[in-house]
This record gives structure tokens, C-alpha cells and sequence, in this order.
């Protein structure tokens, strides 16, 4: 469940930046892809609260927790004495965002919704934590091995895929979705791209009818795959065995780890291309 509302807000609106200490040094990062952006940039042991599911690095695991997207523990928030609450746009609840201005706390809201957004959230958050130089580095290392993902894919044959985001309901991504970008950089045609919402729910047999010649699942905590495909061997992906599973993290995340999962998608589907594969 943690990935699909991660996607779910990943559409929303970005909302301006109030920061004004670029120097911080005790850090409250309010949702797992703030964490993980902080200690790719040399920052994570400035942590000192975040929410449910901040699970990477290692070392964020044992980083005390004050909450979820469900509401963060502002009481405990406050004796934690941040010099810098890193909050996440409509992934936090608005009214405890809106509280935190009130109380004028230092605060500075990521909103990644484009894939180079991840370069400038590593960027600004440098200048905020005082490690610039590090964030240059991560940002530089981003940009470089995701242009080359791009011309490595660029000229490949567009391949029809399914990608189930959830799976009771049954749902998917659409146009104007943070995995629809993903796709487009594999060369992925995405069956459902044409949907009304970016995060839509579909029928078993309006995916039959879609024919996609790869079905990608996500593999996470909370979202059992609960779709037998096999019962349904009309369909191209079934028959031709190219169903492929991913770590949702290493996909709906946007950090630089998201590159990693990005290379596998574009493997997934290039193994869909060799004629072998669908005879």
C-alpha cells in the first residue's frame, strides 16, 4: 500500500519552499524518499525523526518514526527540536503542513513529479544540509546514467505492457503517471495510457482485450499478487511467459536508486523483443 500512495501523490501539486537555514544539522525528513535522498547526498545521520516505511538505507531503519501519511506526531516532533522539517507536498496531511508553518518551524516541501525533479531535489537539499559538494556528485551521477538509459533505449521497438499497480482492486497507470515516464524511456507502450485518471481500475477482461505482450507486477509488503494470469493465456504476455516482477521501491521512489529499477523494466522488455520470445 505504501508505493501505491506514493504514486497516488506523486501527481499532485508542488508547493513552494520556505526553508531559510541552509546549514541544517538536525533533520526531520517526513517521508521514505526524503530519507533516501538525504543520505545519497552525505546528509542521513542529520536524521533524527522520519515516518512509516523508511527502509533504505539500512541505517534508516532504526531512525525513530513520529508517524505516516495517515498524520505525523507533531508533540513529538516539536522535543525533537528540528533545525529543518523536510515534509512531502499531499503526502503529508495538509493540515499538519499547515500547522508546521504556524509553529515556524524551517521547512522546505519535496515534491519530485518529473523524472529530472530528482536532480534538483538532490541539489536543494545539498544547499539546505550544507553538503553541496556531495549533492553535485549525486545529482551529476543521476543525470549521466539516465541520459544513458535513454539512448541505450531510444531506438528500440515499442513493446504493449500491462503494469499492475495493485492488484485487489485491480489497478494500473495511465498518462500522467510517475510510471508512464518510466515506460516511455524503456519504449514501453503502455496498454492503459489512454485512461481517463493516471491511476486507473481496470477489468480482467478489458486486459485481455488490451492484448499486452508483458505484464510488469511489483513486489511489496501489503500488495499480495492475487491475479492468476495464467488463467488467462489469450493474452500475449501469459502465453509467451513475459511476466516480470519488480521491486515497487525501486520504481516509485524518486530517488537515484529508482535508475535500478528502471534498467531491469527496460531489460524486462527487451527480452520481449528477441524472437524467440514470442514463438
Amino acid at each position: 500500500m505504501k508505493s501505491l500512495l506514493l504514486l497516488l501523490m506523486l501527481g499532485c501539486c508542488v508547493l513552494p519552499v520556505s526553508a531559510k537555514d541552509p546549514v541544517a544539522k538536525r533533520i526531520v525528513a517526513l517521508s521514505p524518499h526524503i530519507v533516501e535522498l538525504l543520505y545519497a547526498i552525505g546528509a542521513g545521520n542529520a536524521i533524527v525523526a522520519t515516518t512509516d516505511f523508511a527502509d533504505y538505507p539500512d541505517a534508516a531503519k532504526s531512525i525513530p518514526r513520529i508517524g505516516g501519511n495517515y498524520g505525523i506526531q507533531l508533540d513529538k516532533l516539536l522535543t525533537l527540536s528540528p533545525d529543518l522539517v523536510v515534509a512531502w507536498g499531499d503526502g503529508n496531511q495538509p493540515q499538519d503542513i499547515a500547522r508546521m508553518r504556524e509553529l515556524g518551524l524551517n521547512l522546505y516541501i519535496s515534491q519530485p513529479r518529473q523524472l529530472q525533479d530528482v536532480t534538483t531535489e538532490l541539489l536543494q537539499l545539498g544547499k539546505l544540509t550544507g553538503h553541496d559538494a556531495e549533492a553535485k556528485k549525486a545529482a551529476t551521477a543521476y543525470q549521466q546514467q539516465l541520459q544513458a538509459i535513454r539512448q541505450q533505449n531510444v531506438d528500440k521497438t515499442p513493446v504493449k505492457v500491462f503494469y499492475q499497480l495493485w492488484s485487489n482492486p485491480l489497478m494500473t497507470v495511465a498518462k500522467g503517471s510517475w510510471m508512464q515516464q518510466l515506460l516511455e524511456v524503456c519504449h514501453g507502450e503502455n496498454v492503459f495510457a489512454d485512461a481517463v485518471t493516471a491511476y486507473p481500475q481496470v477489468s480482467l477482461e478489458a486486459v485481455l482485450l488490451r492484448q499486452p505482450q508483458v505484464i510488469i507486477l511489483t513486489a511489496e509488503a501489503g500488495n499480495p499478487q492475487t491475479v492468476n494470469w495464467q488463467q488467462w493465456p489469450e493474452i500475449p504476455a501469459v502465453k509467451y511467459k513475459q511476466i516480470y516482477t519488480i521491486d515497487a521501491d525501486l520504481l516509485q521512489r524518486p530517488t537515484p536508486r529508482l535508475l535500478v529499477g528502471l534498467e531491469q523494466l527496460c531489460r524486462d522488455l527487451e527480452q520481449a523483443r528477441k524472437p524467440d520470445s514470442q514463438s
